[in-house]
């Protein structure tokens, strides 16, 4: 298991941990990967700010996303994830998302492993995103995919490559969520301490 500290602040393009299954053992493995997929098929290993995230509706289609959808499906833990709720057209607040009982969860993701020339192979991923539900609709019109801990394995399972488990890219259970304001200091990547998660 590669050694990571923990973020207060993880940003597209920040390297983070997420749980797939190994290439030779077929076992969960934790890896290292940037935030921000890059296609196979990519001529450069330029990060497109698009790519952090998928929406789940289009994924199957979008060719950024369809291979990997079929064969490399990864959870990204969390125990928490920042939105920012539109007040007017210049005023945004931030909130801070987590389960009532302040257990880390795992978001639905994609990897994907982009080769060059020469040197090692750069290994990327994105966050599936869905409708929200009735706690995050006035906060925004999107959430991450979170899991069920029952859903992981079929998640992670290659299956079969010609119907992936799109019924698992549901809006969770708003019932089992809270979500609180927190400083404004979320918005700048430079500030990563556990007072972010402060309510305010």
């Amino acid at each position: 298991m590669p050694w990571f500290a923990s973020s207060h602040n993880a940003a597209p393009q920040s390297v983070q941990p997420v749980v797939r299954l190994g290439r030779d053992s077929g076992k969960r493995e934790f890896a290292l990967l940037r935030w921000g997929l890059v296609p196979f098929w990519a001529k450069e290993a330029k990060p497109a700010y698009s790519t952090i995230n998928a929406r789940a509706e289009e994924v199957a289609q979008k060719p950024a996303f369809r291979e990997a959808l079929k064969k490399r499906r990864c959870l990204v833990p969390a125990d928490a994830f920042y939105e920012w709720q539109r007040l007017d057209a210049k005023t945004k607040r931030p909130f801070a998302i987590a389960l009532k009982s302040g257990e880390p969860y795992a978001l639905a993701g994609l990897w994907e492993s982009w080769k060059p020339k020469e040197g090692e192979a750069l290994e990327t991923f994105t966050i599936l995103t869905t409708d929200p539900n009735e706690l995050m609709e006035p906060i925004h019109n999107r959430m991450p995919v979170i899991l069920e801990p029952q859903d992981y394995d079929r998640w992670l399972e290659p299956g079969d490559p010609a119907r992936p488990p799109l019924d698992l890219l549901r809006p969770f259970a708003a019932e089992k969520m809270r979500a609180w304001p927190v400083s404004e200091r979320v918005g700048n990547v430079r500030n990563n301490d556990a007072e972010l998660l402060e309510q305010l």
